[in-house]
């Protein structure tokens, strides 16, 4: 069921991650989130992964439990030394709801990376789409998730009471041949418009053929495709533990800072 004023229909949602078909995006958040691991200078004996595509993870993390990003998850508290939230937060009702459970199932110094798509993301099929069907019906509808940028996704960390946070991205710049294949490539994604207040009427055709010409127009490259982009964001936190480190109290500074750079202070007027 899907409550009151959710931005997402789960249901809608759930039904297009069946039909899914392909992975991609998965895959490269699972090569990245593994690059990030490599650089951490620990084992780690409990891993969970809280995904929507399973099998994707059990070729890179065979050890790991895995469980669905429902909205409330099955992790139980204190529990795993390292979670890792794959590419389902930015469909999440209650993101910041996600990172507390995450936490809470996080041993004391555990170890979150989640990953979720950014505000970057099919920039250029939102302005499309936006352009298209105003043209065409003088009005608008949702037709892309408003993702998040990458400075609100990483205040959500510090709002879930994780320390050390780390927001990070990347760009993914991905061709297609037209804005049919484009949009028949998120459906097989599982990626499709499962917003809770989307038309549920079929897209015209119309919208789609002007939005193409648009996209043509615009975001053509060198090879005569079109150009797609997907932001990849990702959250590194760990859970608080007295071994982490700590800022200093305010006023606590043994030596002015004008003597450790060999500077004359200038006092600022009053």
């Amino acid at each position: 069921m899907n409550a009151p004023n959710a931005l997402t229909d789960i249901v809608a949602l759930q039904r297009q991650r069946v039909r899914a078909t392909t992975h991609f995006l998965q895959e490269i958040a699972a090569d990245e989130v593994q690059d990030r691991l490599s650089m951490v200078n620990r084992s780690f004996t409990a891993p969970a992964i809280v995904t929507p595509f399973s099998q994707v993870w059990k070729n890179h993390l065979p050890e790991a439990i895995i469980f669905p990003d429902q909205e409330v998850l099955e992790l139980a508290a204190d529990e795993h030394d390292l979670v890792i939230h794959s590419l389902a937060l930015h469909w999440a009702n209650d993101p910041v709801g996600q990172l507390i459970q995450c936490r809470r199932a996080l041993k004391p110094d555990g170890l979150l990376i989640a990953a979720s798509l950014g505000g970057q993301t099919l920039t250029e099929l939102r302005s499309c789409l936006g352009q298209a069907e105003a043209t065409v019906t003088g009005g608008l509808s949702p037709r892309v998730a408003p993702m998040a940028e990458i400075r609100d996704l990483g205040a959500l960390l510090q709002r879930a009471g994780f320390a050390l946070p780390v927001a990070d991205s990347v760009k993914l710049n991905v061709e297609y041949r037209d804005v049919w294949h484009l949009m028949r490539d998120l459906k097989a994604m599982g990626e499709g418009n499962a917003l809770a207040a989307r038309n549920r009427t079929p897209l015209k055709r119309q919208i789609v053929d002007v939005a193409s010409r648009l996209y043509t127009d615009q975001y053509t490259t060198s090879n005569g495709r079109i150009s797609a982009t997907f932001e990849m964001v990702f959250l590194t936190g760990w859970a608080p533990d007295e071994s982490q480190p700590k800022p200093l109290r305010p006023g606590s500074a043994q030596q002015r800072l004008a003597d450790a750079l060999a500077a004359t202070e200038t006092p600022l007027p009053d």
